[in-house]
This record gives structure tokens, C-alpha cells and sequence, in this order.
């Protein structure tokens, strides 16, 4: 009995967020609802099939891979922000085009007026819109940085997961 009026209801949810009313499309900061795109290819689909995959919710890709931060650079479509400290720069080297915000400095400099911003280091100041990677030696300091970014409201972050070690692999080859 129960099972018969969910699955009354399965033919009326998807309306309402095909529709755009009722439920929003992005319920969770820093992750996309899947559910548009599920409806869309599920609309065959019997109904069992589609009450598993209606709601369920993908995070976005949100790791690099040294191929798509190379054409993110090249289309100078995203904010390169290394998180390693500026003895680690000196020392191993950095990608070029990159910015230095130190980890510890991550949170305290994106909530920076522009101007202040600026002054302290020396580029513009990513927008809440902008497409941000964050980099470090090895991925670890980028992934935190990345944790730390999305409360703030920055909607499209990402990290590249391979670091400046694996920039230097892939540049010698």
C-alpha cells in the first residue's frame, strides 16, 4: 500500500523540479544536484529505477589533473593559488602564473577588502565567482585549503591533487 503511493508520487515530484518549484537545484554549498540531469536521462526508465537515482546528489569534480590545470592556465579561466610557505617556493620552485597565499593565511586573506588584498599580495583578489585551484608540494595543504574555501561562498573550487611534484614530473617529460 505504501509502495503504491510513493509511486504515485514519483510522477508528480519530478514536475515540480523540472519545473523549478519546490525543491532547488543546489541544496548543499560547494556540491550540484544531480537530479536535473538524472530526470532527464531516467524519464524512460521504470519507476523503481527512477526512485533510486532522483535524488541522489554528485559532488562536483573537484580534483585537477595536471592535464586540465594546464588548459585552465593556457585559458587563463582560473585563479592559481599555492598554499606552501614562500621558503617552499624559493627552495622547490612554483608554478608559473601562481599565486602565494600560505595556508595559515588562506581563510584570513579571501575575507581581505580588494584593496587590502592588493597590497598584501600583489594581484587581484579572486571573486566569489572566479574558478579557484589551489596547489601545494603534494596535494595535502591544497585539499585543506579547498575545505576552507567553500564556507566562505567561493562556488567553483577546485585542487590540483598532484602538487607541485607532480607538475615537475609531467613538465619533463
Amino acid at each position: 500500500m505504501a509502495l503504491r503511493r510513493y509511486c504515485k508520487l514519483a510522477g508528480f515530484v519530478p514536475r515540480l523540479l523540472w519545473n523549478g518549484t519546490g525543491l532547488s537545484q543546489t541544496s548543499v554549498p560547494g556540491r550540484r544536484s544531480s537530479v536535473s540531469s538524472c530526470i532527464s536521462t531516467c524519464r524512460g526508465c521504470k519507476t523503481t529505477e527512477l526512485l533510486f537515482c532522483r535524488f541522489s546528489t554528485a559532488p562536483p569534480s573537484t580534483d585537477v589533473s595536471y592535464e586540465q590545470l594546464k588548459q585552465l592556465l593556457a585559458g587563463q579561466k582560473s585563479v592559481l593559488i599555492d598554499v606552501r610557505e614562500p621558503w617552499e617556493l624559493r627552495e622547490y620552485g612554483f608554478i608559473p602564473g601562481s599565486i602565494n597565499i600560505p595556508l595559515g593565511q588562506v581563510n584570513s586573506a579571501l575575507q581581505l577588502g580588494p584593496e587590502e588584498f592588493r597590497e598584501k599580495y600583489g594581484c587581484e583578489m579572486p571573486q566569489q565567482t572566479d574558478n579557484i585551484v589551489f596547489t601545494c608540494l603534494a596535494g595535502v595543504r591544497a585539499k585543506e585549503a579547498f575545505d576552507a574555501t567553500i564556507p566562505l561562498g567561493y562556488k567553483d573550487v577546485q585542487y590540483y591533487g598532484g602538487g607541485w611534484q607532480d607538475w615537475v614530473k609531467n613538465e619533463e617529460k
